[in-house]
């Protein structure tokens, strides 16, 4: 089996453009994380009274006008506007322009709950004014794929446009997938990654219900606690990420800057339970192992594993499992970053963020410290302190409801 092999192209990433509580762009993103500051904090967007998790990394800063064209700003919403707002970043951070060559660029986005947000907004309209008052928007703004297709038509690109909604392994999913299209010459470059906009009522509620979220109100720059011993749940956040794959040659060419290159791509189910994952952990290790394989890597070849540590009790300690079952006795040493204890988990969004931190640690040889880790009880070598040392290749771990696994390998650019 080769695993959907791709052959014929090595795939670069030019450009990395992210929209996320810590800062907008990659820059910001990456001093944030750097900096350990936290964005977890009490909800504002709406009244949180009798919910038992009342915290989230909101974006209380993010402008629309600075990111979509005028005469469009009122037919998006806004999760199609930080996918806008994500890939315009991208192209600018790449100097991308397809010069004609537009109908060779895909957009490959992933959101677990694409435009509900607005969708739950609606719906308030709806009961309390009647339907000649719900926005004509709604219509266009709850399915998938209207980040993809807002994206396309915001940059004129005409390329294939595919939208996944892989529970919170969809900005990763994405980006293996526009990985693929990329090696195998579907098309000649690809924005993918991922968007989410949550922070509704309804939808943030749904959460609650399901205890699968922090309820340290009280203390919410503790809240998210990966790997931990004292994890008690996700915080929810929102934003979006995108990179820019070309085929390197094409890169080259142009005189891009390479970030590093995408090489490896995994995607299993578990065909378990809906909301929780394998027991044994197989089918994450298998999505890990297909990467590497696909990579031409070997477990010990990794560097760096930037984990999914999605700080859920359950959840972590499977994920522990399958690293143990791929690296073996390396899983008790090989450093392992989770960032969520910082920026929260934006669910299909965030698979993107750590892609992008993956490809930051590599062009600057650092690995950042887990915050709020510091107490582990599942066997890893969580970060508890900014390792400063050369990184040349990056697993990146990504899981959701449903079942699903994805990773992703990232290496070092080689001329």
């Amino acid at each position: 089996m080769n695993n959907g092999r791709a052959e014929h192209h090595r795939v670069a990433v030019t450009g990395i453009g992210v929209v996320t509580p810590l800062g907008t762009g990659i820059e910001a993103f990456w001093d944030g994380v750097l900096s350990e500051r936290v964005a977890v904090a009490p909800i504002t967007r709406f009244d949180t009274d009798g919910y038992r998790s009342r915290i989230a990394a909101q974006i209380d800063d993010f402008e629309p006008r600075d990111f979509v064209a005028r005469k469009r700003l009122h037919w998006t919403d806004r999760f199609s506007q930080f996918s806008i707002a994500a890939s315009r970043l991208a192209l600018d951070d790449a100097g991308y322009h397809p010069n004609g060559a537009s109908n060779d660029v895909g957009v490959y986005l992933g959101s677990a709950l694409g435009g509900l947000a607005f969708a739950d907004e609606q719906h308030d309209v709806f009961r309390d004014q009647g339907l000649d008052a719900v926005k004509p928007l709604l219509a266009i703004s709850v399915f998938g794929g209207a980040a993809t297709c807002n994206v396309a038509i915001e940059f004129d690109l005409r390329g294939p446009t595919v939208a996944n909604g892989n529970s919170c392994a969809s900005g990763a999913v994405a980006i293996g997938d526009a990985f693929r299209a990329v090696a195998r010459g579907d098309v000649r470059a690809a924005l993918a990654g991922g968007v989410e906009a949550p922070l509704s009522p309804l939808v943030y509620g749904a959460f609650t219900i399901i205890r699968a979220m922090s309820t340290r109100n009280e203390d919410p720059q503790n809240a998210s606690r990966p790997f931990d011993r004292e994890r008690d749940g996700f915080v929810m956040a929102e934003g979006s990420g995108v990179l820019l794959l070309e085929r390197l040659e094409d890169a080259q060419a142009r005189g891009a800057r390479i970030y590093g290159e995408v090489a490896g791509y995994g995607l299993t189910n578990d065909a378990y339970h809906m909301s929780a994952p394998r027991p044994d952990a197989t089918m994450n290790a298998a999505a890990m192992q297909r990467a590497l394989d696909e990579a031409g890597l070997t477990a010990d070849e990794i560097d760096v594993v930037n984990a999914h540590g999605s700080a859920t009790p359950l959840g972590d300690r499977c994920e522990a499992h399958a690293m143990d079952l791929v690296f073996g006795e390396r899983a008790r040493t090989i450093p392992v970053t989770a960032t969520k204890g910082q920026h929260a988990h934006a669910l299909g969004a965030t698979g993107a963020w750590e892609a992008a931190l993956s490809l930051a640690s590599i062009g600057h040889g650092i690995v950042p410290r887990s915050i709020n880790s510091d107490d582990g009880d599942c066997g890893l070598a969580v970060t508890v302190e900014r390792l400063e040392r050369p990184v040349r290749t990056v697993l990146s771990n990504s899981a959701g409801f449903g079942g699903i696994n994805a990773a992703l390998v990232f290496r070092a650019f080689d001329d």
